[in-house]
């Protein structure tokens, strides 16, 4: 098993960032597995100044141990250049010259699991991909067919990306290559097995699962936690005002995570050493006991 943490340099860690990497972390290692830290840094305008250090100061601050060096994801562009040319071959995608204004005034436009559907509008057009964004083409091919796994916490997910997504993009049109492109294309290239991450993501999956068909990638193993969320039922996160995670208080951190997660340390471990509440948390853990559900305020 090969499992990976993979945090933007958006801001500070915060608890809903250290229960995906408590989760993902105690899961790969209590089955003798690896476990990567990746810093995914493409989108450069939302990143902080010192954010990575800070992230990663903070998890050694709280006891983890990642396998082999970090990689960053600013570094490794010439993998996405190569996927992308990859599926060009295979006629797969389309220049776009679409404003977003202009899509959300489409008459065909409509709803979708991630916003607007894109409506098709520049599919054959045939325009410069190098001008432009680029889309990859998932009406041609998904158009009666859904995208069906089986996640280990949430159950079997089905999707239908025609509908419910459209041609996504995979490279904007200022040269900033996607998520889904980058996610996909590092884990194949880490050799990652297994993803454990927040039900934020689970509507992205099934893009990600249509990528590693179209690039001839496995499919890896999907487990997908509840997310916390404020009263009004919002992410945690730097755009929410999250508090940044304090590593004098990595104990009580690691504790409150294990409660949310469904492991119910005992109250005393609050009050002992970092090392025995990590040793605790080994000899207990049990996957099955997270909650199915997919937020927690």
């Amino acid at each position: 098993m090969i499992g990976r943490f993979a945090p933007s340099p958006t801001g500070p860690l915060h608890i809903g960032s250290l229960l995906a990497a408590v989760a993902s972390y105690l899961e790969v290692k209590s089955q003798g597995g690896q476990w990567l830290l990746r810093i995914e840094d493409i989108d450069t305008p939302r990143q902080m100044p010192g954010a990575d250090q800070a992230i990663i100061d903070t998890l050694e601050s709280h006891g983890f141990c990642w396998d082999g060096e970090i990689i960053y994801q600013s570094q490794r562009l010439d993998l996405y250049h190569e996927a992308l040319k990859r599926l060009q071959e295979l006629d797969l995608l389309y220049g776009c010259q679409c404003s977003r204004k202009q899509i959300a005034e489409h008459p065909k436009v409509s709803m979708g699991v991630d916003g607007f559907v894109y409506p098709n509008i520049c599919n054959h057009l045939h325009l410069d991909l190098h001008q432009h964004a680029v889309r990859i083409k998932v009406s041609d091919k998904m158009i009666n067919k859904n995208i069906v796994f089986e996640d280990l916490i949430q159950g079997k997910i089905e999707q239908n990306l025609a509908q419910q997504v459209g041609d996504f993009v995979l490279r904007r049109a200022d040269g900033i290559f996607s998520y889904q492109l980058a996610v996909v294309v590092d884990d194949a290239a880490q050799g990652v097995t297994d993803i454990l991450r927040g039900c934020d993501l689970l509507d992205s999956t099934p893009r990600q699962i249509f990528l590693q068909h179209c690039l001839g990638l496995a499919q890896v193993n999907y487990c997908h936690i509840p997310i916390i969320v404020n009263a009004a039922g919002e992410k945690l996160s730097k755009q929410t005002l999250a508090p940044a995670l304090q590593s004098q208080h990595a104990v009580a951190n690691l504790h409150h995570a294990l409660t949310l997660l469904g492991q119910a340390p005992p109250k005393e471990l609050i009050y002992e050493s970092l090392d025995h509440l990590w040793q605790w948390a080994f000899q207990h853990w049990d996957i099955g006991q997270i909650p199915v559900r997919q937020k927690i305020v």
